[in-house]
């Protein structure tokens, strides 16, 4: 190994240890004291609860871990978004579990909570999975009601995702372990069957001091909506149980005798790790920006026996596609390629830049997966499409509209990950956010914006500088320089991954060696649905 592999590798570690303190810290959720008064109330924490209700060794896919990181810090914050949403199997089934974390604002729903439970809900939904909604929560974050209750991805629009789900067959399944108050009431009631945990769960539309306020009536709140009330005078809920162990113990016994599900019928055969080093992944990885590196690499090191058939290699080389397997899954595998390149007419062409032929290339490629039934991996580390005037003259907006076409219609399931550079318009192509993947997950070394943070920067200033002296005001080099630094700072909290993560422009941010098992775990889920016809819609040719 060389000092440059080494000097990667260690940088690569510190931020994984970075990632991995934060994720303690988060998964405390409000902290120790309020875990310990939640135990004092005889109720296991959110992720305890999930502990105890998924398989033992099973893994868990979490789902917005950084959720609300550093937002509403005025009110004391909201860690993992006062919510735990994720992947995981209960009795050797996959299913979308929704936990509520009573130890953050009592499980008050800030904006941030509702985007993570509409994402919860539109995984299990995509992929026709089961979903377990473990309820313990105050309801809306009365402070912030006007970012949270009215507009269409807000509170209300899960239980529209509830009435959906139920007339798609998706099965819901719901326990009332603590608070469910007004609105929220009826999320665990458009269920198929909602379980209580007596003396600690209840439910009703308003609490007794709302009660009191707005009909004169004097009543506790156990009398008005707790277990025995629902189970045995409303019927609104279906059992109750005397504590979080056995309520969740039901939930295990009807997943146990769930029916088999109609499959999607994706190709997998015994799993194999790759036979180069998955390690090296953090050796390899420049901690340069810029720095070229062969994403080849990179590849070979997440397919099982490093195999990999690369489709049309001597053209469009800015972007690598071709067939491996993940965990035996069969995938297709769109790559940006990272180093410098030449093209057919000898052009060096820049690494990490998407061409002509590149994306011409890559549109064939997503058609030929979607005939397939292969489900297709996006590895981002993109600058964006080439610009200029020999690019534009060649027709690159329209080549890029043919790669955005078929990676938009696609019908497979996609799945994205990002790895380094994610910028403009090479996001988008790429299958960002706003393009549907079913997972979409970053590495610690992510950076995701319009621009690299030295050219937003510099055009920033420009800007700001040509606005100064329309006013007729001139600029020293000493206040420009102050100026480009105030932007590159914003600009570069901006492009953290945790910036990302935390308004859940991506579902994660994981260690490079969890990438096969984010895939995997994803294609699992994305069995559960079959695929619809693909249909390309309009292509220029």
């Amino acid at each position: 190994m060389d000092i440059e592999f080494n000097k990667n590798e260690d940088h690569l570690k510190q931020l994984i240890y970075k990632l991995k303190g934060k994720s303690e810290k988060v998964k405390l959720g409000g902290g120790e004291k309020k875990i310990e008064s939640q135990h004092k109330k005889g109720k296991l924490t959110a992720r305890e609860r999930i502990d105890y209700l998924t398989d033992d060794k099973s893994e868990f896919l979490e789902v917005g871990l950084f959720a609300g990181d550093g937002m509403y810090t005025d009110v004391g914050g909201c860690p993992s978004g006062g919510v735990v949403t994720g992947i995981g199997y209960v009795q050797g089934r996959q299913c979308m579990i929704v936990a509520n974390d009573a130890t953050v604002k009592a499980g008050a729903w800030f904006p941030i909570t509702a985007k993570k439970n509409l994402r919860a809900q539109e995984i299990a939904m995509e992929n026709r999975l089961p979903i377990i909604y473990l309820v313990d929560s105050a309801g809306v974050f009365l402070p912030m009601q006007n970012e949270i209750f009215p507009d269409k991805e807000h509170f209300g629009r899960q239980f529209r995702n509830n009435a959906k789900m139920s007339s798609m067959g998706i099965i819901q399944i719901a326990a009332i372990m603590g608070s469910c108050v007004a609105g929220g009431a009826y999320l665990p009631i458009m269920s198929d069957e909602a379980m209580i945990v007596d003396k600690t769960g209840s439910i009703f539309l308003a609490g007794s001091y709302l009660v009191k306020a707005a009909i004169g009536e004097s009543i506790d709140n156990e009398t008005l909506g707790g277990a025995t009330t629902h189970c045995e005078i409303s019927g609104v809920t279906d059992n109750k149980f005397d504590n979080d162990e056995a309520c969740l113990d039901y939930i295990k016994s009807i997943f146990n005798k769930i029916g088999a599900f109609e499959k999607a019928g994706f190709d997998r055969i015994k799993s194999a790790a790759p036979k180069l080093n998955p390690k090296e992944l953090y050796g390899i990885f420049p901690e340069d920006r810029v720095k070229p590196y062969d994403t080849m690499d990179v590849i070979k090191r997440l397919v099982d026996k490093s195999e990999f058939d690369e489709y049309k290699a001597l053209y469009g080389k800015t972007i690598i596609c071709g067939y491996g397997r993940i965990d035996g899954w069969a995938v297709g595998i769109v790559a940006n390629q990272r180093k410098v390149v030449k093209n057919k007419k000898g052009e060096m062409q820049m690494g990490g830049v998407i061409y002509s032929d590149s994306a011409d290339k890559a549109a064939r490629f997503i058609m030929n997966c979607n005939q397939r039934k292969i489900p297709l991996v996006f590895l981002q580390e993109v600058s964006g499409f080439m610009v200029g005037s020999k690019a534009e003259h060649g027709g690159i907006i329209k080549d890029g509209a043919k790669m955005v076409n078929a990676m938009a219609n696609s019908t497979v399931p996609k799945f994205t990950i990002i790895m380094g550079n994610s910028y403009g318009a090479g996001n988008y192509a790429m299958c960002g956010k706003a393009y549907d993947p079913r997972l979409i997950y970053a590495w610690p070394t992510a950076q995701i914006a319009v621009m690299s943070g030295a050219a937003a920067a510099k055009t920033l200033l420009q800007i700001q500088v040509a606005t100064l002296k329309a006013k007729g005001e001139e600029t020293t080099p000493e206040a420009e320089e102050k100026i480009l630094k105030d932007i590159t700072d914003k600009y570069n909290e901006e492009l953290s991954p945790y910036y990302a993560a935390s308004r859940l422009w991506v579902d994660g941010i994981i260690d490079p060696l969890e990438t096969r098992k984010v895939i995997s775990m994803g294609i699992e889920a994305a069995n559960h649905a079959p695929v619809e016809k693909f249909n390309v819609g309009v292509i220029q040719t």
